[in-house]
This record gives C-alpha cells, sequence and structure tokens, in this order.
C-alpha cells in the first residue's frame, strides 16, 4: 500500500465517533492510525453518548458479563486489540459511564493547540491500559493533568454542565447520519463506516473516494 507522500489531492478528512468505554472503539485507534500512515488522513474524533443508561457510578462488570453469556465473552474484542497491538486491560470491576469523561474531552478541543488530541488518547490509554476507572472524576482530573491542561478548570466547567449541549449534539447528528453503534467514521464526509472494519476495507473505501473524484 503507498504511503501518503504517494497520494494525489487534498488530504482525507476523517471523523470518527466513539465512547471510551467501547472496547471496538480502543481499537479503532489503531484504525485511525492506519488511515494517518498509509493515506495520510486528517483524524479528528468527536464524542458519542454510548450507554447513557448505565450508572452515574459505572456499571458492575459481573452485570455486564452475565448480560453477555458470562466470563470471557470479550475474547473476541480482546483478540483484535492484541492484533491490532493495543492493550487490553479495562478496570476488572466496573464499565465506567463516560459521560464526564466525554464533556472533558470537549472542553480540551476547545483550548486548542491539541490538547484535544492528547487528552483523548490519554483517557483511553487510563481506561484500556491502565485499567482505571474513568467514572471518577479525581481519575479524570489526574489524566487531564498528566497532559499539561488545567485540570480544576477543567472539571469545573464540565461540573457547571457547560459541555452537555456538546455531547447531545454530536451523538443526535452521528446517530441522524446512519450512525448506531460506534466507532463510527465519515471519510471526506460522504462515506459513512459504522462499526469496527479491517484495513482492507478501510483501503477499499479509500480507493472508491479517490475514484469518485476523478
Amino acid at each position: 500500500m503507498s504511503g501518503p507522500a504517494a497520494q494525489a489531492g487534498p488530504a482525507l478528512q476523517v471523523q470518527v465517533w466513539a465512547d471510551y468505554c467501547c472496547p471496538f472503539c480502543h481499537v479503532a485507534r489503531e484504525r485511525a492510525a492506519y488511515l494517518q500512515e498509509h493515506h495520510g488522513a486528517e483524524v479528528e474524533w468527536f464524542p458519542f453518548d454510548l450507554h447513557p443508561e448505565y450508572p452515574e457510578d459505572g456499571l458492575r462488570r459481573a452485570t455486564l458479563e452475565a448480560l453477555h453469556g458470562g466470563r470471557g465473552f470479550d475474547a473476541p474484542v480482546r483478540e483484535l486489540a492484541a492484533q491490532a497491538g493495543l492493550p487490553y486491560r479495562p478496570h476488572p470491576e466496573v464499565v465506567p459511564r463516560t459521560r464526564r469523561a466525554l464533556e472533558l474531552t470537549e472542553w480540551a478541543r476547545d483550548q486548542g493547540g491539541g490538547v484535544h488530541r492528547a487528552l483523548h488518547a490519554a483517557i483511553m490509554d487510563a481506561g484500556w491500559r491502565d485499567g482505571r476507572d474513568i467514572t471518577r472524576s479525581g481519575v479524570l482530573a489526574e489524566v487531564a493533568d498528566a497532559v499539561g491542561l488545567d485540570a480544576d478548570a477543567g472539571m469545573a466547567s464540565v461540573d457547571a454542565g457547560h459541555w452537555a449541549a456538546a455531547v447531545d449534539d454530536s451523538t443526535r447528528w452521528a446517530r441522524a447520519a446512519g450512525i448506531s453503534g460506534v466507532p463510527g467514521m465519515v471519510l471526506d464526509g460522504r462515506l459513512l463506516i459504522s462499526g469496527l472494519v479491517s484495513h482492507d476495507d478501510l483501503d477499499a473505501a479509500v480507493r472508491a473516494l479517490r475514484d469518485a473524484r476523478e
């Protein structure tokens, strides 16, 4: 596959809707990196509130396991993460309610300077690499501080409800566009990919878009 230097025309624009509690969204980080490396894509992440029904302090992992057939139900996505070279070590007891994390990341977007991307990656790492409970305000504040943000200001802005509408609007837009589950990708504002797909599928989608440009 040719690298970005060999691709003619404007850069491929990729928008990705995701939620931090979604393991497939975690794996989608590698897919986004693949598009950047092999197709010169410019990637931007947007919030999708996947489980607004979860309790405010998160869902017990045992409850999720019972709903999906017991321990080991996540073996397929665990394998996908391994194939992508990503860790898969979620919190052993809690599936996080990620609403506050999504809102904090929208606050970071407003700060400019690329810190939105840094915070997005750091929250993903906290949840899937480090096994931290990203439901917790204290955890989110530590993560924000670690990427150089004013964590107190960010959490205060979230507590004040300043970013609730941004998350709601983003989720509503994605659903209206046909994204019923995440990750959801929109390529060049024209091609929707709902769910996690393979590198081959991504290559085919990019070829179709570039053929349509000619």
